[in-house]
């Protein structure tokens, strides 16, 4: 049997340009905070980076950073990929091979910038640096995350953690982070250690601002004729629970029918792109909220009920 492969359209085509894009630009500017204003200045940092800033304190070579970052990187993936599949992969692999690339760039131009300016970094040293160098670690990543990838590195192991043991995966994310910082104390200041938990304070703060993640979720209410379609892609590819609730069109009067459902900050890309497939018409409305609880998010899974049965209690409450 011929294999055809279909052709994808040029809105696919530009889709994905703009995924790769934001991908690239975002771990460009989490590298751009690490190499410019971060590791010039001996500050501590969490993460891949983190541990590369020890390795380098360790051997004083400065090469040290970027190695270490793309051996972490790549073994971290390796590791996503196997326990978090092949769909997790996909979307980490840019982040995971693009991050040290972009730091071993912007190192090699901060060099060649502090060699031309007297060893002086960019943005002069101290509290500026530390602000700026938050700020775009923060910002790089929030952008990431925006579009429904990673950066790799140490943004792994939380969701592993996550699937597995049911482990919040801010609260994971945190304590990985503050750990790599406070071993960073055998080779840096008191005073640079205590920058490195301000940096990851105004970091987390930039990325709930560019995407909110932790223990915020996304309400979504959706208004659509092609409900039944919707309603299954949400329990069988998101494993999330819905709601059907009754509604009524304010100026026709017509009977409708609003799904009701929370998703988290990732899944809310994949969502959107699916109802828009679904049905470009739906209408639909996006909230924050601050917590969520309860069977068919915070539970491992959903136990779904056969189809029958669901097209029966569907059309007691009068959906057609």
């Amino acid at each position: 049997m011929k294999l055809t492969l279909k052709k994808p359209t040029k809105h696919e085509v530009l889709k994905f340009l703009r995924y790769v894009a934001i991908v690239l630009i975002g771990n460009a500017i989490t590298a751009a905070g690490s190499a410019f204003f971060i590791i010039p200045n001996n500050f501590a940092v969490g993460g891949t980076t983190g541990l590369g800033s020890f390795v380098r304190d360790l051997t004083q070579k400065e090469w040290a950073v970027s190695v270490t970052v793309y051996i972490a990187n790549i073994s971290l993936f390796v590791l996503g990929a196997f326990m978090l599949g092949k769909r997790f992969a996909a979307a980490t692999l840019l982040g995971t091979l693009m991050y040290p690339t972009f730091l071993s760039l912007f190192t090699v131009l901060n060099s060649a910038y502090m060699n031309a300016n007297g060893g002086m970094t960019i943005g002069g040293g101290g509290f500026m640096c530390v602000v700026f160098g938050g700020m775009l670690f923060g910002l790089g990543i929030g952008l990431v995350v925006r579009v429904g990838a990673s950066t790799g590195g140490t943004d792994i192991p939380p969701l592993i953690f996550k699937k597995y043991f049911g482990a919040p995966v801010s609260v994971t994310m945190w304590l990985i982070d503050i750990g790599i910082i406070v071993l960073q104390i055998v080779k840096k200041s008191l005073e640079n250690v205590l920058c490195g938990v301000l940096i990851a304070i105004i970091a987390s703060i930039m990325i709930d601002i560019v995407s909110p993640i932790g223990m915020k979720k996304t309400q979504v209410k959706i208004v659509s004729k092609k409900y039944r379609e919707i309603r299954e892609m949400i329990l069988n590819e998101l494993k999330r629970g819905v709601t059907v609730l009754n509604g009524q069109t304010g100026y026709l009067k017509e009977k409708c029918f609003v799904i009701l459902t929370i998703v988290s900050n990732r899944e809310l890309v994949k969502l959107k792109e699916e109802v828009q497939r679904i049905d470009p018409e739906a209408f639909m409305t996006i909230s924050t909220v601050s917590e969520v609880r309860g069977r068919g998010f915070s539970s491992e899974g959903i136990a779904l009920p056969k189809e029958a049965e669901v097209l029966e209690d569907l059309e007691e409450v009068g959906v057609d």
